[in-house]
């Protein structure tokens, strides 16, 4: 059973435009056939906008008391993630933009429902990114690698890949 697609309602404010972008603020509405019940992971989320919409979609969210924490992305003019964190979303997004305003076009961010989630999707996201990742030199560690494990919350259960004792990982 297929489910069906979310309805996308776009109020009629806009949030930002220039003579190349317009970002509007919208809600998804459950489709037909779909439970209300389904919890959602995000409260509001924005995916590849223009970095010079940043001031004002922080303001609208200030003025709609929607809390500006959790996790963002910066991208480059590609649409490649280059950089990956968490915090103040748009206080961090400035800096990082002031400081590699040349190779940074575009920004996401994710206001999580539950802030206890919120290292998980960064780390989730920098492992996705993995090589991309340029400017994130503190957080792209040599320990950080897909399969450990220990990055994650106490309390998740998980499966492992290890190797047999006594055998060594067989090169090709």
């Amino acid at each position: 059973m297929v489910k069906k697609a979310a309805i996308k309602t776009i109020e009629v404010q806009e949030v930002y435009s220039n003579d190349q972008w317009c970002v509007n603020y919208g809600e998804l509405k459950s489709g037909r056939g779909r439970p209300e019940s389904v919890e959602r992971l995000f409260l509001i989320l924005g995916e590849k906008l223009p970095f010079e919409s940043l001031n004002s979609i922080s303001a609208h969210l200030k003025k709609r008391k929607i809390r500006r924490t959790g996790v963002y992305v910066a991208h480059d003019s590609m649409g490649f993630a280059r950089y990956v964190g968490r915090g103040n979303i748009f206080q961090r997004l400035r800096t990082r933009h002031a400081a590699q305003k040349l190779e940074l076009r575009y920004f996401s961010f994710y206001v999580v429902k539950e802030r206890k989630h919120e290292r998980e999707i960064e780390t989730l996201l920098i492992r996705a990114a993995g090589p991309l990742l340029q400017f994130n030199t503190k957080k792209k560690r040599v320990d950080i690698r897909v399969g450990n494990i220990k990055d994650y919350e106490a309390g998740t259960q998980f499966f492992e890949r290890r190797y047999m004792r006594g055998t060594k990982p067989k090169s090709k």
